[in-house]
């Protein structure tokens, strides 16, 4: 087993549970800053690992009309001010290959997106800048894949890698979380994530946007936590229904508290026993 260390952070799956929490894309300086000061405090009492993620570009929405955030220059500005105002670790997505660099010049972790997990160029530029890279698995691949995305990673010599799990594709507009995938991908070593509310996304389901079920956000949580993984994935909102993104799927920033402590009573079972096969 590989643990990832960044920040004051170590992930792995032995590990304390780590969140990555924080809103889909970014609003505003005082928005991130009052999100993460929530999650981190939350955690804190908790005994949970807290990494703040939000993106300063949603470049696969549903349609041209939806929201992309900020953009790289302002959102990875935001990204700093919210890592040096707080102290935590932040993350963000990529989107092409001369993105990387920049983005790993501030952030800590730099995610691949779900769509793009087999562009082996952006995952070589990832690689190279040092950085902790997080994949999210495609939902059009099987856990097993899985592998040979984190191995296009591994081999610029970083070996800092993520595995997140995020659903798979199950008809259309809709996506399933097959928790056989968690153990599954933990083979390979590397931490693995479960993604509690992507996972319950009903991608274009709403027509122009994406539809969601965040009822069941918190229960994906809990069972994938139950298994002993490294650490969840949830995005939050004070009111999702305003989120310009993914606000069915988010969980209110209200509850997150609970939720966490909740995860943590449960990380502490689970991690007594880890689940292998």
């Amino acid at each position: 087993m590989k643990d990832v260390a960044f920040g004051n952070v170590t992930v792995g799956n032995d590990r304390p549970l780590t969140l990555i929490g924080g809103p889909c894309h970014l609003e505003t300086l005082d928005h991130a800053l009052m999100i993460a000061e929530v999650l981190k405090e939350a955690c804190a009492n908790a005994g949970a690992q807290y990494v703040f993620k939000a993106s300063y570009d949603k470049a696969n929405r549903t349609s041209l009309k939806g929201g992309r955030g900020p953009g790289i220059d302002a959102g990875l500005n935001i990204l700093a001010e919210v890592r040096a105002r707080t102290g935590v670790p932040v993350l963000t997505d990529i989107h092409g290959v001369e993105q990387a660099r920049v983005a790993a010049e501030v952030v800590d972790v730099i995610q691949i997106p779900a769509f793009l997990c087999r562009q082996t160029d952006l995952l070589v530029a990832a690689g190279e800048t040092g950085a902790v890279v997080n994949i999210k698995k495609g939902q059009f691949l099987a856990p097993w894949d899985m592998e040979n995305v984190a191995n296009k990673v591994a081999s610029t010599g970083n070996e800092r890698i993520l595995l997140t799990e995020r659903g798979a594709s199950f008809g259309y507009n809709t996506l399933v979380a097959d928790m056989r995938s968690l153990p599954t991908m933990a083979k390979t070593g590397y931490p693995v994530i479960m993604d509690a509310t992507h996972s319950v996304q009903q991608p274009g389901g709403l027509g122009g946007s994406t539809g969601g079920q965040r009822e069941f956000a918190p229960a994906m949580a809990r069972a994938a936590v139950s298994l002993g993984i490294a650490g969840v994935f949830i995005e939050t909102h004070e009111e999702p229904s305003r989120s310009l993104s993914d606000g069915p799927n988010m969980v209110y920033l209200k509850d997150m508290p609970r939720l966490i402590a909740l995860l943590m009573q449960i990380d502490r079972i689970a991690k007594a026993d880890p689940i292998r096969v």
